[in-house]
């Protein structure tokens, strides 16, 4: 088990080849976690998930680094640069780049959410010997997760000799349900780790990937983290030639999700959390007035369909809704979408935070209007077969193919959408 630190200065981080701090520790870390996310940290998965990784003195470092800041400025340049090579080391580690450390399969996703959990609480529990209020420490957290989740780089790898690649946005999300089996993964996420910086080859050229992950936390969507990432793929003299957002669905199957509703359902996120109203628009970005009840997917879904590998895994347009018609009281299922002046109650993909960034992204693509593709993926559910193992093997070969779909159909979707502005 790694080092649970509460104090720097009387324990050295672990892992071989670790610096010491640039200059003498001068802050402390306190008792206690501060978020309910946080507090799962010191459990015996997490733990075992961040050792068996090699990701445990990535989060030793930065806690020791941390109490060594002299002040405000040293304490972001920290941030800023243990964010950033968190990112970086997640995607090396996932695509096999250079070294991959421990024993834990490449291709997880996990290792980078709890090395991020642990860098959150250590700012969190951080007592500096300088003072800082709480809307600095807020915004030290907010850089931290916008780094650790490829969120602040908006621009796309260089694809030498192919200037004509389509740049395609990839998101994911966080493991979540963590109350129910705190050892859960998330596929979408190992999708995105996968594909940051890939160029995928569609049958009529190239695409170049820029993923980003994100948190399955409704207060980050309120606070506009959705529209602060992707609005740059929208705007400028070359936008994105597709924003595909993914996450996990149901059982067995993807889907390509038709039509996303205005509505939060109320089901718990992963800080225990579950509003049910109107999903609320930001101020500050593009937005279409008045707020639109439903929000559709522009992908060539019909045609990703037929275009895609569906083994072992079927991909299936799915154009359910739930729905309150106009005049009526009572929420209905409708198979083949919503009808004119209904309120929205569930897209196709439900009325959590998978619809709600399916229905932020594609309000974004109309407000600026932009005529790109722009949809939302669910995969299927990836299930661990033991009741204690944190991986196994059939876990490891179902992660994988679920990755190469999400490949399959992003090419699919580059293939089926025409020229892009």
């Amino acid at each position: 088990m790694p080092i649970r630190q509460t104090d720097p200065r009387s324990a050295s981080p672990t892992g071989p080849g670790t610096p010491a701090p640039a200059s003498p520790v001068t802050g402390r870390l306190a008792e206690g976690g501060a978020t309910v996310e946080e507090e799962l940290f010191e459990q015996d998965e997490p733990q075992e998930i961040l050792v068996r990784s090699g990701f445990t003195p990535l989060v030793d470092r930065f806690a020791l680094e941390l109490c060594s800041a002299s002040d405000m400025d040293d304490a972001r340049r920290i941030v800023k640069r243990h964010g950033g090579a968190l990112w970086r080391k997640a995607v090396n580690r996932v695509q096999e780049v250079g070294h991959v450390s421990g024993d834990l399969s490449a291709g997880d996703d996990r290792p980078l959410y709890w090395a991020r959990l642990g860098m959150t609480s250590a700012l969190n529990r951080w007592e500096p010997a300088f003072k800082i209020d709480a809307a600095e420490r807020a915004e030290l957290v907010t850089e931290l997760e916008r780094r650790s989740r490829g969120q602040s780089d908006p621009g796309f790898p260089e694809t030498a000799g192919k200037p004509e690649a389509a740049r395609v946005v990839v998101t994911g999300f966080d493991p979540f349900g963590l109350d129910k089996d705190i050892r859960r993964a998330n596929p979408s996420g190992a999708a995105a780790l996968a594909l940051d910086g890939a160029v995928i080859e569609t049958g009529d050229g190239v695409a170049v990937v820029r993923a980003m992950l994100f948190p399955v936390r409704w207060r980050d969507f309120t606070d506009g983290m959705v529209e602060r990432a992707l609005l740059p793929y929208y705007t400028g003299g070359r936008p994105a030639a597709a924003v595909i957002t993914v996450s996990q669905g149901r059982d067995g199957q993807f889907d390509l999700e038709a039509h996303n509703g205005a509505w939060r359902g109320g089901s718990e996120d992963n800080e225990a959390v579950g509003p049910e109203e109107m999903i609320p628009v930001p101020g500050g970005f593009p937005t279409v007035t008045p707020q639109p009840q439903w929000s559709d997917s522009s992908l060539n879904r019909s045609a990703v369909v037929a275009e895609t590998t569906r083994k072992p895994f079927p991909v299936v347009d799915n154009t359910e809704v739930a729905e309150i018609p106009a005049g009526g009281t009572t929420p209905v299922v409708r198979p083949d979408g919503p009808t004119p002046g209904s309120r929205a109650r569930a897209g196709g993909g439900g009325d959590y935070l998978s619809n709600e960034i399916a229905y932020r992204n594609t309000l974004l693509r109309d407000a600026t209007g932009r005529d790109i593709p722009a949809g939302h993926v669910h995969t299927p559910i990836l299930h661990l077969g033991s009741e204690c193992d944190i991986t196994d093997p059939a876990f490891e070969k179902d992660r994988a193919t679920i990755v190469d779909q999400v490949r399959n159909i992003v090419a699919a979707v580059v293939r089926t959408s025409g020229p892009t502005g």
